[in-house]
């Protein structure tokens, strides 16, 4: 049998559709954004 392949965007849009529907992953994604937010700001304020 031959392996279906699945192109790069199409796992990109798949990948997207679960995150949306996880509210647990989507908190852990926030509390990364905010906290990469808040280590550039205060790099930028030394």
């Amino acid at each position: 049998m031959r392996r279906q392949s699945t192109s790069f965007e199409e796992l990109v849009l798949e990948n997207k559709k679960q995150l949306l529907n996880d509210p647990e992953a989507l908190a852990k994604i926030e509390e990364r954004i905010d906290e990469r937010t808040s280590s550039n700001q205060e790099k930028d304020t030394k």
